[in-house]
């Protein structure tokens, strides 16, 4: 099978409520549906958080949770207020989280180390199997669960 790699970002504090759920789910771009039709059931998935709090300047800096995409479309989830975002299941393994700081020089994503936050901006990005390798083992996650098996250079 096929795997594709995705660093999604949010806050810490959105990130950390949707692997709490009792069925843990993703949400990206404030809930919006394209970027979440990017994504197939058995693709990892992991949180990157630039804040702890979303809007807040606290350089948090942190992988925060990682999974695994379930089957199924994205769906609208009624959070109250009129806020209807969509969302993706996602099965949550057991994992620590990590600064990326140590890892930045080893990532094959980083292009140019001076502007290493370009691609967060987007919001939704892939990964090869190398850096997601990288976070799940500083994340300390069992590499077996998620399919990673290779070894870093």
């Amino acid at each position: 099978m096929s795997r594709r790699n995705w660093i999604a970002v949010a806050s810490a504090e959105h990130a950390r409520r949707g692997c709490a759920a009792s069925i843990g789910y993703m949400q990206v771009g404030h809930g919006k549906l394209a970027p979440l039709k990017r994504i197939a059931a058995g693709d990892r998935v992991v949180y990157y958080s630039p804040t702890v709090v979303f809007g807040a300047n606290d350089h948090f800096q942190r992988f925060v949770s990682v999974g695994i995409v379930q089957p199924g479309v994205p769906y609208a989830f009624d959070m109250g207020n009129g806020f209807v975002p969509y969302r993706r299941d996602v099965a949550y393994v057991a994992a620590q989280e990590a600064s990326i700081l140590p890892l930045l020089d080893q990532f094959e994503f980083v292009e140019d180390r001076q502007r290493w936050g370009y691609k967060f901006r987007f919001g939704l990005f892939e990964v090869n199997d190398h850096d997601m390798w990288l976070i799940a083992r500083a994340m300390q996650a069992d590499l077996a669960q998620l399919g990673l098996h290779i070894q870093a250079a």
